[in-house]
């Protein structure tokens, strides 16, 4: 008896080893509420640039698909865009930050966006060890979508006039049978953020919005935007970490949600008035953020659910 409990301290196990497995065990009730639902990440910003984040960003996806979770991404993929229409000497023309977009720009997104990136993506998560499939909201009419335009200020003649954007969309109508089909098939779908209209001409859509309009079809339980903030911060810089609508609305008015994160917060609250359970903004540049977000009771980011 002497002589086991002497050898007991050499049986203890390390302590970092233990505070994995305690990390596991802190994650298994998580584990146990997502396994079967359904993710929408929109993966972009800097992140998808950099070869180690997107290393990590495809680890993460991998480990959701085994862990049962359905994992859809979409991306974005603006700055490759212009780079591209730069080096074919195609000059940009933009209203209100939104660059207008006519038949040869058109052309060059897409073949940027569902040629080059989204094959990228998909060679990213094969090397982690998944199975992704690259399509764009064309494949089997996912998304059909209709032309947009834009208001915008004359300062010249002091008035607004509406500006064609040309070959830019939104999401009309959301056919989600080739993204279950192949979820259940195993598959981890990568979509492009190209649609078609019912012009039958091709319109590009923005990334965040056609990933709220695939997570409201689908019902997804959370919907993540990837972006290269921590999320909303309060007028002293502090992370807001959960919020419903109301509160969306309340910070929008006293400035402390503005600029860029606006259209974000406001593909967020579309998201939940569609069916979505949460969307949460988190900063891609964090690795594993997706993943301390979801398995660990602190989360990582701002968290926007129904109430």
């Amino acid at each position: 008896m002497g002589a086991s409990m002497s050898t007991l301290p050499d049986l203890l196990p390390d302590p970092a080893m233990l505070a994995k497995a305690e990390t596991l065990t802190e994650a298994l009730p998580y584990l146990q509420r997502y396994a079967g639902k359904t993710f929408v990440v929109k993966y972009g910003g800097h992140a998808m640039g950099n070869p180690e984040m997107a290393r990590s960003f495809a680890e993460d996806v991998v480990l959701l698909k085994a862990v049962g979770v359905n994992v859809v991404v979409v991306h974005g993929g603006g700055p490759q865009i212009g780079s591209m229409l730069k080096r074919l000497g195609v000059e940009s023309r933009f209203v209100d930050g939104l660059r207008v977009t006519d038949a040869e720009t058109a052309h060059i997104a897409e073949m940027v966006l569902a040629g080059s990136i989204n094959k990228e993506i998909v060679g990213w998560i094969g090397q982690a060890g998944g199975k992704a499939v690259g399509i764009s909201g064309k494949d089997a009419r996912l998304v059909v979508a209709e032309k947009v335009g834009r208001d915008a200020a004359d300062r010249n003649q002091g008035i607004e006039r509406h500006v064609d954007l040309g070959f830019v969309g939104e999401p009309k109508h959301v056919d989600t049978t080739i993204l279950n089909t192949l979820s259940a098939a195993g598959f981890i779908p990568v979509v492009a953020p190209i649609g078609i209209g019912h012009d039958g001409h091709t319109y590009n859509i923005n990334a965040d919005t056609m990933a709220g309009a695939v997570a409201g079809a689908l019902k997804a339980a959370r919907l993540f935007l990837l972006t290269d903030v921590a999320g909303v911060l309060d007028k002293n810089k502090q992370l807001l970490s959960d919020l419903v609508p109301g509160d969306v609305e309340k910070l929008k008015a006293d400035g402390t949600i503005s600029g860029g994160m606006i259209p974000k917060m406001e593909t967020c609250v579309h998201a939940i008035e569609a069916g979505v359970d949460a969307a949460v903004i988190l900063d891609g540049r964090i690795r594993h953020a997706m993943l301390l977000e979801i398995f660990t009771r602190q989360g990582a980011g701002t968290l926007v659910r129904a109430g």
